[in-house]
């Protein structure tokens, strides 16, 4: 069966209806059960509010409007912690809460839910190798069906970040910086687990406000008016891919992903339903910013295992807390934000 990507163009004025039209192209109902619980996994990369970063006020509210409207009543959000966001504050700053509220749902950190062993049916490229962890997830992800939230930028670890990436918040606890160095790995073992664990899985991807440069925070922001959909986690990275300038089967996760049939890859074999994409290209570029430079320098060197992995990392930890929140959002951040809400995206971030 030829898998399904919904594009959709839209504006600040009818966002959540084209939420609800991209979600409805893409068959949403056909791959989400009512009779299961739905968790929407909302991404969270920086506690702080920066435009592109994390998932959108709209974003979330369009698809829990759509949810509601179409009769499922048994919904959770959920965000992870990592060692340098919080995301009981993130939720907050991000404007989350109160569309949460409004709708009925709630927030759960997964810090606070149950972790549990799970043996993987299928074999896994590195999860559980390259680490003496166990493979804990949380319990209630165990079928339940799964909406990832992510929105469209760059990543100095996976290229570009999407549906596939999102799991990474999702499935793995708070340590799982150690497998940046394995991301494309990772991210296929991922993809594994939520086909085994998930009766349905589907990802409704924002790119209305994108992220380029050195994602997933200090970016440019850069309006695109564009939103994705599609129960097919490999095929919308593709398609996201391909708008944003990059070849996907040149981004590894999606390659390997490809190959091993977990979804499809190659644009020529995506049914994309809306918007004609076949000349669009945002030409973005992705870069690394230091505190990604520096892990990624440090953990191919011989000083990984003292740097990483004993009580050194603690200055590692300060030292992204310290670049991101204390130089670059008040010197670089707050000017690009104060830009942003000159816009109409801004204007409507700042009525949430």
């Amino acid at each position: 069966m030829k898998s399904v990507v919904a594009v959709v163009k839209t504006s600040p004025r009818t966002v959540l209806e084209d939420i609800k039209r991209v979600m409805e192209l893409a068959d949403f109902k056909k791959h989400i059960k009512k009779e299961s619980k739905t968790i929407l996994k909302l991404n969270l990369s920086w506690t702080l509010f920066y435009p592109s970063c994390s998932t959108s006020p709209w974003q979330l509210e369009g698809v829990l409007k759509t949810l509601k409207e179409s009769g499922y009543k048994d919904v959770l959000a959920v965000e992870n912690k990592t060692v340098v966001t919080d995301a009981e504050k993130g939720a907050k700053l991000n404007k989350w809460l109160p569309i949460l509220k409004r709708y009925g749902v709630d927030f759960l950190p997964l810090y606070k839910t149950e972790w549990v062993e799970y043996k993987p049916k299928h074999e896994l490229l590195c999860w559980g190798k390259k680490f003496p962890d166990e493979i804990k997830i949380p319990k209630i992800f165990i079928g339940s069906n799964v909406i990832h939230l992510p929105t469209q930028k760059t990543h100095g670890h996976s290229i570009m970040t999407g549906a596939m990436k999102n799991a990474f918040g999702g499935l793995l606890r708070e340590a799982r910086h150690h497998y940046h160095k394995y991301i494309h790995e990772i991210l296929v073992d991922l993809l594994i687990i939520q086909k085994e664990i998930h009766p349905g899985i589907f990802a409704v991807v924002d790119g209305t406000v994108c992220g380029n440069g050195a994602g997933p925070r200090t970016m440019d922001w850069v309006i695109k008016n564009y939103l994705l959909a599609s129960s097919d986690m490999v095929a919308i990275d593709a398609v996201s891919s391909k708008m944003m300038g990059f070849d996907p089967f040149q981004i590894p996760k999606i390659k390997i992903a490809h190959d091993l049939g977990l979804g499809c890859g190659d644009i020529k074999q995506i049914e994309i339903l809306g918007e004609d994409i076949r000349d669009v290209n945002y030409q973005f570029k992705t870069k690394k910013s230091p505190v990604i430079f520096f892990d990624q320098f440090f953990r191919k060197s011989f000083i990984e295992p003292l740097l990483f992995h004993t009580w050194f990392f603690k200055f590692c930890i300060m030292g992204s807390a310290v670049y991101h929140d204390r130089i670059w959002y008040p010197i670089v951040g707050k000017r690009k934000i104060k830009e942003f809400m000159k816009t109409e995206w801004g204007e409507l971030f700042e009525k949430y």
